[in-house]
């Protein structure tokens, strides 16, 4: 894998749930390179004895936590002529994982960057949507603090691509509870939980209907019961013309983000903006309701 000089860095996808689904390229790299920055030390090591492979180098953690110190030492690696291999749990490295640090710093470093592909859960979730998948857009896991959380589920109310999201089963009740709140309970979305495992589930219906299902407020149908495993969420954008409302709308989808932790000058920009009305309609009609619109 080496160019001569400096080592390259390898990014490589691994299985999402299953190991045999690893591409056939990644067997011969886990056994040849000299060092693999692996998310989980002991995954790696299980998923080579799962596909019959024996690592003969140097096995380095590098998960969130460690990212940015373990960083200089793999570049240090790299630059003295040493391919490296870069791995997570599953999936593609960098997408929701570690990785991007030591991917920039190696193309920073003028270090040869090549890529092994491999399963996404991203691109699996939305080939067996069934949602469009034209133009489609990865949010990764919303942030968890409530107020950031808001302003970014009101930036994205309007958003017209399909949007595909990763949560954790804790949190995935309030999430879709938040969803429907800021896109409308009759937004299309499916829910796939343990995609390619033995358990893998797909449940589709509304944000509302979904959001019912998962906190048990609704028997029977897809949409209904407990959620477990890894999730990941994928919604339909929003139809053409579908924020475009009056301004007494507006006040009120205001109104709404306010409760969910938005300031009110950031939810009067975000509502005004998807609907096509000005900033001081908007104000208008949020501080002064009895007042018409402004000719």
């Amino acid at each position: 894998m080496g160019n001569g000089t400096a080592g390259t860095l390898l990014v490589a996808g691994t299985g999402i749930g299953r190991s045999d689904d690893a591409p056939p390229r990644l067997a011969a790299a886990l056994a040849e390179a000299p060092v693999i920055a692996a998310e989980d030390t002991r995954r790696v090591r299980r998923l080579a004895a799962d596909i019959g492979v024996r690592i003969a180098g140097r096995v380095v953690s590098y998960y969130d936590a460690v990212e940015s110190a373990r960083t200089p030492g793999l570049i240090a690696d790299l630059l003295a002529g040493l391919d490296v291999l870069l791995v997570t749990d599953a999936g593609m490295p960098t997408v929701s994982d570690p990785g991007y640090r030591l991917v920039a710093a190696a193309a920073a470093a003028g270090v040869a960057v090549r890529v092994l592909p491999g399963p996404s859960a991203v691109t699996a979730a939305l080939a067996v949507s069934g949602l469009p998948s034209d133009r489609f857009c990865f949010e990764g896991f919303l942030p968890r603090k409530d107020k950031e959380r808001g302003r970014r589920l009101a930036g994205l109310a309007g958003e017209p691509r399909t949007m595909i999201f990763f949560e954790s089963r804790r949190r995935v009740r309030a999430t879709l509870a938040e969803l429907a709140a800021a896109f409308g309970g009759d937004r299309a979305a499916v829910l796939c939980r343990e995609l390619t495992k033995t358990h893998e589930e797909i449940r589709r219906g509304t944000l509302g209907e979904l959001a019912a299902g998962v906190a048990g407020e609704a028997g029977g149908g897809e949409a209904s019961g407990p959620v477990l495993g890894e999730i990941t969420l994928v919604v339909a954008g929003a139809a053409e013309g579908a924020a475009q409302g009056t301004v007494a709308e507006a006040a009120a989808e205001v109104a709404r983000r306010q409760q969910a932790g938005t300031s009110r000058r950031d939810a009067i920009a975000a509502v005004a903006a998807e609907r096509g009305l000005s900033r001081r309609e908007v104000y208008n009609a949020v501080v002064q309701p009895g007042l018409p619109a402004p000719p």
